[in-house]
């Protein structure tokens, strides 16, 4: 439901209430939960155990959701094969075994209607958690079993316990149902208790959004949005809390990712690069500079969608500060060669380019395409007699040899290095550069902002005077698709620019859920006749070695039944990250030139491998991968005009998994693929687990809340315009300072 659409009836009524005189979140963060009556010693630790220190940290464990007392079915109105939900009491319970030593818990329960029996196997600890006298919500399909009416597994939430016989009344009550956790012993009618106390106790709360913007979106005041959301009066009331909430969390950080922008941009300056983005248009003297030669000499024409990237990336490289862009594009749409140009557009001026990968596989890829890409060129060199050089391109992780290491380290600190591709090992604080303009980060999200920071802090220099840096330009490479609301949130602080369209000459690729044994036979033929055509294919299995406690075809065991029985008379290789770097370098080099047919491979081909030969993919266990490792994986074929084909083999484990093979093999779109998965599987796909939890993002749903991701970043911007170091804002100051560590703070609000 968007925000417009939802019951607005509790907007009004205290709107303009709150302001800076009431609590703040940090006043809130500062007091124990020990404080409060109702926490006992031993629940103390457990909500510790659970994460919950603060009463803050209790005022932000949201219901996840409500009961409306008023709806859920009687017992005596269900008839066998009702699904429904049934507010009731437990009346007993009993534990059973039979001679084979399996055990049944059952639980009989009753509301002032009737009563029915609650059946659940091997689940012994029932017993103890549906004590007589607790109040359960209970989800389930009735059934009669020997003329007994009863729910055989039904999902099953713990609201109240009786301690004194007598039943606390909840009719008419919208109750909040909590997360609960077994493991540390809570159930969601304790966190309710104890919201309930930390509500009172906390009284109205300091509203750091200015009263116009509360105005313009309709939105609650703090006090009223956070009760509501925890004790709502009516159905309605929980939906504009939410909105307010979520709001909240958007706009701290919004206000992060904008001031951090203002903060480079205030503390650096830019090298002005000799480029124009009149070299990647038609006509535009191609052939005049290294970048123009570069683009002429290319054995394809540019995308349009190719020259307009290029062309905004060249506007930010010759303007004042320094370019902080975002590259999204989809599989095969042509992103690296973008990369060499921005690299080499470095390099003509004079400086150096940088590529970080995440895995040494992917750097390989990328250097063998980079120095292609390069060669033939030359660049201006005074130095040298004759005035040029060719453009040199170098390989660091850290599997090469000592003596390369140092040739290549020696290269970039003197300058006779142009381009250096490298893992983490380009981090490491021997490996200096004689003047690094633009730094490229492929695969961002598998690298922390810290990391992306650090390369580019080894092109940093520090001017005297004003304190300011002239920093090298950063161009940030992503091919997972990512939603452009999502990507607000993960990159925010960074200009975007999609390339959406595939080059030229691209035949489609054929993609099939192989639901069966016919249809993996014929994943298996089609391999055969593909390399009998001289073409070549991957298998991928989501292991290396077989596993006792994953059911799953493993590469090492899969590689030898493929060579034994399916394949054989093939030639097939074995390709997974804890071979050897030498051994896997090995294994993609006899496989690009044909003299392996066939490639069993885990994830580490996953993005990068590019052999234009290669027609077919099958991926074993297809339902334990994510749709964004499918679209990758599936993207290792169709890199010509040969007709390529995709086959996904298993399902049928899990309603997530199959839904995911289903889209995978409805589209290729990865952009519409990256919808899916985040409606399938929530923030931590685009985000990672790690940085939803760090972000502050609790109630945010991204695919949900678009609108409010726009209003925030709206918001964000207004303020910081009008109030760079947000002195104006204290109480906003602080809530945002909460999400920093410190040196990030400092550098923030260093003014």
């Amino acid at each position: 439901m968007s925000p417009q659409a939802r019951p607005a009836a509790s907007t009004s009524r205290h709107a303009d209430r709150d302001g800076p005189g009431g609590r703040r979140l940090a006043q809130l963060e500062d007091i124990s939960v020990t404080t409060l009556v109702s926490v006992k010693p031993k629940k103390a630790e457990a909500l510790a155990e659970w994460g919950v220190t603060s009463v803050l940290d209790l005022l932000t464990t949201y219901p996840r959701r409500y009961i409306d007392r008023t709806r859920t079915a009687d017992v005596a109105d269900l008839a066998v094969g009702d699904e429904a939900v049934v507010f009731a009491e437990v009346k007993s319970t009993r534990s059973i075994r039979n001679p084979r030593g399996r055990g049944r818990v059952e639980v009989s329960v009753f509301d002032a209607t009737g009563d029915m029996t609650l059946v659940f196997f091997n689940q012994p600890w029932r017993e103890g958690q549906l004590s007589v006298g607790s109040q359960v919500l209970v989800w389930g399909k009735l059934a009669d079993y020997r003329g007994k009416r009863q729910m055989a597994h039904p999902i099953v939430d713990l609201v109240a316990r009786v301690e004194s016989g007598a039943v606390e009344s909840r009719m008419n009550q919208i109750i909040p149902v909590y997360p609960a956790s077994a493991k540390a012993g809570l159930n969601s009618w304790e966190i309710a208790t104890y919201v309930k106390e930390a509500l009172d106790r906390a009284g109205p709360l300091a509203d750091p959004l200015p009263v116009e913007w509360r105005r313009r979106f309709k939105l609650n005041g703090r006090t009223d949005a956070v009760r509501a959301i925890h004790r709502p009066e009516r159905p309605a009331d929980p939906w504009p809390a939410r909105d307010r909430l979520v709001f909240d969390e958007l706009l701290r950080l919004q206000l992060i990712l904008v001031l951090r922008r203002r903060a480079l941009e205030r503390s650096a300056r830019a090298i002005r690069h000799e480029v124009s983005p009149d070299e990647v248009s038609p006509g535009g003297g191609l052939g005049a500079t290294l970048v123009g030669r570069f683009v002429a000499g290319l054995p394809f024409e540019l995308t349009g969608a190719q020259r307009a990237a290029l062309a905004k990336i060249f506007a930010d490289m010759a303007g004042p500060l320094p370019m902080h862009r975002l590259l999204q594009g989809d599989v095969g749409s042509g992103k690296t060669v973008v990369a060499v140009g921005t690299m080499l557009a470095a390099v003509q001026g004079g400086h150096q380019g940088a590529l970080m990968a995440p895995t040494e596989v992917l750097a390989d890829q990328h250097f063998l395409g980079v120095r292609a890409l390069a060669d033939g060129l030359e660049v201006l060199d005074p130095g040298r007699l004759g005035g040029n050089r060719p453009v040199s391109v170098g390989l660091l992780t850290n599997k090469v040899p000592a003596k390369e290491r140092a040739r290549i380290v020696s290269e970039l600190a003197s300058g006779q290095m142009d381009i250096v591709i490298g893992t983490h090992a380009l981090l490491t604080e021997d490996v200096q550069f004689a003047s690094l303009g633009a730094v490229v980060v492929d695969e961002q999200h598998r690298f922390g902002v810290e990391q992306r920071a650090g390369l580019r802090a080894k092109g940093r220099i520090e001017e005297s005077g004003d304190g300011a840096t002239v920093d090298p330009d950063l161009l940030v490479m992503t091919a997972t698709p990512i939603p452009r609301t999502a990507a607000m949130v993960v990159f925010g602080d960074l200009d975007m620019t999609v390339v959406d369209e595939q080059p030229p000459g691209r035949a489609p690729i054929t993609t099939v859920w192989a639901r069966g044994d016919l249809e993996e036979a014929a994943a298996w033929e089609r391999i055969r006749s593909e390399v009998a055509a001289g073409h070549r294919a991957y298998v991928v299995c989501p292991l290396v070695e077989e596993s006792e406690r994953v059911v799953a075809r493993s590469a090492v065991e899969e590689h030898a039944r493929l060579s034994a029985e399916v394949l054989a008379g093939l030639r097939v290789g074995l390709l997974h990250g804890q071979l050897p770097t030498a051994q896997k370098k090995e294994v993609m080099d006899a496989f690009r030139d044909g003299a392996l047919q066939v490639l069993v491979a885990t994830t580490v081909i996953e993005v990068g491998i590019d052999v234009p030969e290669a027609t077919v993919v099958v991926v074993e266990d297809a339902d334990r991968f994510g749709i964004a490792q499918l679209h990758q994986l599936r993207g290792r074929v169709g890199r010509s005009s040969l007709p390529s084909w995709c086959y996904l083999l298993g399902g049928g484990g899990t309603e997530d998994g199959d839904a995911r093979l289903a889209a995978v093999e409805r589209t290729t779109d990865g952009f519409e693929l990256a919808e899916v998965d985040l409606e399938l599987r929530g923030e931590g796909t685009v985000l990672g687990e790690r940085q939803t939890g760090s972000s502050g993002l609790r109630l945010t749903k991204l695919r949900r809340d678009k609108e409010w991701v726009e209003r925030a970043r709206e918001v964000a911007e207004s303020i910081v315009a009008a109030d760079p170091d947000l002195d104006d804002h204290p109480t906003l100051l602080e809530e945002v300072r909460s999400l920093l560590d410190q040196a990030n703070a400092d550098f923030l609000f260093k003014s």
